[in-house]
């Protein structure tokens, strides 16, 4: 389905990752229309050939005319925009997502979504410290992780779609996850070292700090610019999961702790050296 160019393609939440996400299909030769609150950001978005048209409120044809949507939206924003405006879909229509949750939207969704609307949820691993679709940038994909979470109730055409569309946005690893098997990785990967961040930032509060810090202060720590109302929606989301994490962290961290306290060298090199065995893994080609 995506491959063919005369395919309409709806983004509803123009911000970074939406914008970015037309960026990259634009070039493609895809119509690309979009539906976001801010008038501005539609206006910039037209203005800098990012999309070809779009509204600042529900619109019935640019909704209609879809053959995909692409959601980027709050997860409850989400659940409630097709609560509202699931009969505005034509029929045949294929929805995905960029929710960096899944278990507590993907079923809910599919059970209320249309039988003639397929969803297939996906999470592009990727992002910046600033927001806004002025920040997006057709290059944000490039040696990211893509993640496709299907259910049963898909079709094995749309969730090719879907990882089609992962690698068509420049992503260098297209996976699939079930939506439990997502919510326990995203719990460790992703919201677990949003966690540590806020606490590094929010421990020490001794007045000019940041005069004397380094760069492996600010390298551990650059996310914990963080938008707090959607990371708190996201940390209730997958509350079990990510205390199941942040449980075996302390558990970690707290063996660390015991080994400095008996000056066990051997112990803490051992620990060094596994990790740095392990973080070789995870740096990017």
């Amino acid at each position: 389905m995506i491959v063919d160019i005369s395919k309409r393609i709806l983004i509803v939440g123009l911000g970074l990752i939406g914008g970015s996400y037309a960026k990259v299909l634009k070039r493609f030769g895809f119509h690309i229309s979009a539906i976001t609150l801010e008038q501005s950001s539609i206006d910039y978005a037209i203005r800098e050939k990012i999309i070809d048209e779009g509204a600042s409120d529900i619109d019935e044809r640019l909704i209609g005319e879809a053959d995909l949507i692409i959601f980027a939206l709050y997860p409850h924003v989400f659940v409630e925009w097709i609560e509202k405006n699931q009969g505005l879909f034509k029929s045949g229509a294929l929805i995905t997502d960029v929710t960096g949750i899944k278990r507590s939207i993907v079923y809910q969704i599919q059970d209320m979504l249309r039988p003639d609307v397929e969803f297939v949820a996906a999470h592009p691993m990727a992002g910046r410290e600033v927001s806004g679709v002025e920040n997006s940038t057709d290059k944000l994909f490039i040696g990211a992780n893509y993640i496709v979470t299907p259910t049963e109730r898909n079709t094995p055409e749309a969730i090719r779609t879907c990882i089609e569309l992962g690698r068509l946005l420049g992503f260098s690893n297209v996976t699939t996850l079930s939506p439990e098997d997502h919510d326990e990785m995203i719990g460790f990967l992703s919201q677990l070292t949003h966690c540590i961040a806020i606490t590094l930032m929010t421990c020490n509060d001794k007045e000019n700090i940041e005069k004397f810090t380094g760069d492996s202060f600010r390298d551990l720590t650059r996310i914990a610019r963080i938008n707090d109302l959607m990371w708190s929606e996201l940390f209730i989301s997958n509350k079990d999961m990510l205390l199941q994490q942040m449980d075996m962290f302390m558990s970690k961290f707290n063996e660390l702790k015991v080994m400095l306290e008996k000056e066990d060298v051997d112990g803490m090199r051992a620990m060094m050296r596994q990790s740095t065995a392990r973080r070789a893994l995870f740096d990017k080609n």
